[in-house]
């Protein structure tokens, strides 16, 4: 970056002479429902570049990650082009879509957000299109009692599991209902919290993560027949951008599965602890994880200091069940991932603001999931019998 000399001005910097010599500023180009989807796409990957360059936290180890008593606890991305590259799975945020598609949008926002802070005048007077008011709910205290009986039944569970196993050709198919958080400045300047409708979500990956496939129409920047995932570089597996065939290569034993996302994701994230929760729950969101990897990743969870156990949780399908969470200190937000009261199989997620923070407040619910299917396929755009192969409703 070019900076400028440190010297003193002679002479003040007349602002009224150069606003009457500069062209007044344009109105941006877009709607405020695709700004503001631009926006949260830019966080997301400002986030994700510092986490990428930030130097390596010192790696935590199983024998110092035991629960603490904390008080508590997506998205595609914006491309424009119906074939973009397969997007790597970032700690804590759903996948997006970069390179190219994702410059063009750093600079969409960019410029649409400078143009926008003008005297407000590129405040949008409406909610974005489809989007409702954000869900506020009372913010159940999360504790450390009776999290080790639970993990025990949800592990138990996990590792009985009976979940199909691919074959050669074959795609591991995912269907989830989702809503998020969208910002959203109004008229008068004020922060209001909105989220999307709920809605349908389906992905379709091969075991080697090399093509897969996106449908969630809802979203504007994919179109209605879905983008490809495909990675035709079949660049290597990580924690962060995970496939079927590396999650079987990982150790099924909590304590070196810890150890592992430590030492893997040091650097990243809001601090050490947060980012291990948030790795393990972005590898159990939209993946179908071999039974006894997913019992020692619950196990695994159950050490970091701060998760606990949350009493009550709905997710996106109006499920109640019981809820291992964490908080992240840095901003309040609380992700519970939610437990059948009875059989303890996994039913979604929750996050749920639990101090006001960033306009938003308390109780506010950001984000939802619920995970409606988990089979394996002969092919992309395929569905299990009975789903039927028409697109999904908006």
């Amino acid at each position: 970056m070019i900076r400028t000399p440190r010297r003193r001005r002679e002479e003040p910097l007349d602002h009224a002479e150069l606003a009457r010599l500069l062209p007044a500023p344009g109105d941006p180009e877009l709607s405020s429902d695709r700004l503001n989807g631009l926006e949260e796409h830019l966080m997301t990957e400002i986030r994700n570049l510092t986490s990428d360059t930030a130097p390596d936290a010192s790696p935590h180890t199983a024998s110092d990650t035991s629960p603490g008593a904390s008080t508590g606890a997506p998205p595609v991305g914006a491309p424009a082009r119906n074939r973009a590259p397969r997007p790597a799975r970032r700690p804590g945020r759903r996948p997006v879509l970069v390179g190219v598609a994702a410059a063009l949008v750093l600079a969409a926002a960019g410029v649409a957000g400078l143009a926008g802070s003008s005297g407000g005048s590129g405040r949008a007077v409406a909610p974005p299109t489809g989007a409702v008011p954000a869900p506020v709910v009372q913010v159940v205290r999360g504790s450390t009692a009776g999290l080790a009986g639970a993990v025990d039944e949800i592990s138990g569970a996990a590792a009985r599991a009976e979940l199909p196993e691919p074959g050669p050709g074959q795609f591991l198919y995912v269907r989830s209902e989702v809503s998020w958080l969208v910002s959203w400045e109004g008229a008068d300047g004020k922060n209001r919290s909105y989220v999307d409708e709920i809605h349908p979500r389906e992905v379709w990956m091969s075991p080697d993560g090399d093509k897969g496939w996106l449908m969630e129409p809802y979203k504007e920047a994919v179109d209605r027949d879905g983008i490809t995932l495909d990675d035709p570089e079949g660049g290597g597996r990580t924690l962060n951008s995970p496939s079927y065939d590396y999650l079987r290569t990982l150790p099924t034993d909590p304590g070196l599965l810890l150890k592992k996302i430590y030492d893997e994701t040091g650097g990243m994230g809001n601090g050490p602890d947060q980012q291990a929760f948030s790795t393990i729950g972005d590898l159990l969101r939209e993946q179908v994880v071999p039974p006894k990897l997913a019992a020692g990743l619950y196990r695994a969870a159950a050490r970091i200091p701060g998760v606990v156990l949350v009493d009550d949780s709905v997710d996106a399908a109006g499920r109640h069940g019981v809820a291992i969470a964490r908080t992240d200190e840095a901003d309040g937000a609380r992700t519970e991932w939610i437990f059948d009261r009875e059989t303890y199989t996994y039913l979604g997620e929750r996050t749920v603001q639990t101090r006001d923070a960033e306009g938003i407040e308390a109780g506010t619910v950001r984000g939802r999931t619920a995970v409606t299917d988990r089979a394996v396929v002969d092919a992309v755009k395929q569905r299990p019998a009975g789903l039927g192969d028409a697109p999904p409703s908006a």
